[in-house]
Order: structure tokens, then C-alpha cells, then sequence
């Protein structure tokens, strides 16, 4: 499981998982517009790392971000985390 703080967004805190294909699978945003973030986080689900980055970076909302866009960020952030944590 890997928590990602988010910035500049009503949610406060993404949560994911990695499997050992770079595929993410339970995304939950704490915070934020519940209904929108489930949608979000169904319709990554399974998808690799990479999908989820380049689908998602630079969609805006509010302070030149949104939550879709944080997840984006989330995604960079786990892929360059240090030490790396193992992956289920």
C-alpha cells in the first residue's frame, strides 16, 4: 500500500496498491467529492502505472490541479520512492 499527501485539492490523501505488473489496484481518495473519486478510482483500476500518469496529468480544477491530477502525481511519486517499497 503506498499514501500519497495531496496538494492544492479537497482530498487529502490518496491510497493504492501496486501489483507486480505495475498495474494499480485500490485507489481511495481520502476527502475530496466522494462520488467523483470512486468514478475515478473505478476507472483505474487495473490499469498500469503509466496509463494512469499519462491519462491523468494536467487535468485542472482549482490552484492549477485537481484530483485526478494528484493521482497523476501520486503515480510519479511512488515510482520514484525511496527506499523502494516492496510491491504485493
Amino acid at each position: 500500500m503506498f499514501t500519497y499527501n495531496t496538494k492544492g485539492t479537497c482530498s487529502r490523501q490518496i491510497i493504492f496498491d501496486v501489483d507486480d505488473q505495475n498495474k494499480i489496484h485500490n485507489v481511495k481518495f481520502i476527502g475530496g467529492c466522494s462520488g467523483n473519486l470512486q468514478g475515478v478510482s473505478r476507472l483505474v483500476e487495473g490499469k498500469t502505472l503509466e496509463e494512469v500518469e499519462s491519462t491523468l496529468k494536467g487535468i485542472k480544477c482549482r490552484n492549477n490541479t485537481s484530483c485526478p491530477d494528484q493521482l497523476a502525481h501520486a503515480v510519479v511519486a511512488y515510482k520514484n520512492r525511496e527506499p523502494k517499497e516492496p510491491k504485493l
